[in-house]
């Protein structure tokens, strides 16, 4: 019987619910104009627009997007774990809190999910930095200006770095100061390596110093860097390849070792 109703509560009842509104479009249409002015309204208290600007998504429309999915999948998942609840335990107490429980969860599930995508996408940045700095570094000492420099490695490279130089591009052709597109980029990518270059880089276009050499100090420190991300990943799994070893295979390598002498020692002893 209670399979019965639980399949009625999520298959049967949502279909009806859908033929009944399937001709209702003005309806639905403030539904989704009410949901999105909710969305613009709601607080920024995870610094959600900041994040979705490192991920090159800055736009409004990108936020209200994201705060609709989060709190859809909320309340579908809290509606969802509300219904089987309350049809196979009978408990309404019991179904409201695994309905806020399975909520909150969903809503930080996948906030951690955007920061797991803003994770990889900075360690995909710096592990690109040693390259791309090395063919700046050679465009500006063949006599290309930073601009143009910058413009090659957009056109021709491929990988965020590069995206975000297409982005200081295009904020230089639109009116904006190189020095401040270049800060803007350092405060968009949440790098201290990035942040470092793009103040050198800075300094050395506004007090006229060489830029090969910075750029060449720069280069030899990012490979300096990434060697070392190397070395410290390496590490890292050469200790998580010893727990099998020490909890798996040398236990077993020991009982077949000692299997014998145990089982002549049983024999004798009998």
């Amino acid at each position: 019987m209670n399979a019965i109703l639980l399949v009625t509560a999520l298959f049967v009842i949502p279909a009806g619910f859908l033929i009944v509104i399937g001709d209702e479009v003005d309806a639905l249409e403030e539904t989704q104009r009410i949901v999105k002015k909710s969305a613009k309204k709601s607080g920024d208290h995870t610094q959600l627009r900041s994040r979705l600007e490192e991920l090159g998504r800055s736009s409004e429309s990108e936020y209200v997007d994201f705060r609709i999915k989060q709190y859809g999948y909320c309340a579908a998942a809290s509606a969802l774990s509300f219904t089987v609840v309350l049809v196979l335990m009978h408990n309404p107490l019991l179904a409201v809190f695994s309905a806020a429980l399975l909520g909150f969860l969903t809503y930080v599930l996948l906030d951690r999910e955007l920061t797991q995508e803003i994770k990889k996408r900075r360690e995909l940045i710096e592990s690109e930095f040693p390259a791309v700095i090395e063919m700046l570094t050679l465009a500006i000492a063949a006599g290309e200006t930073p601009m143009s420099a910058m413009l090659r490695i957009a056109n021709s490279a491929d990988g965020e770095l590069a995206k975000e130089f297409q982005i200081v591009v295009a904020g230089v052709r639109s009116g904006k100061p190189l020095n401040e597109a270049l800060d803007a980029m350092g405060r968009r990518v949440k790098s201290v390596m990035i942040r470092r270059f793009v103040d050198a880089l800075v300094t050395a276009t506004l007090r006229g110093a060489p830029l090969v050499e910075v750029l060449s100090r720069h280069a030899v420190e990012a490979r300096g860097n990434q060697r070392n991300r190397v070395m410290g990943a390496a590490g890292k799994a050469e200790i998580s390849m010893m727990i099998p070893v020490v909890f798996l295979i040398l236990p077993i390598s020991i009982l077949f070792a000692l299997w014998p002498s145990l089982t002549n020692l049983n024999m004798f002893a009998s």
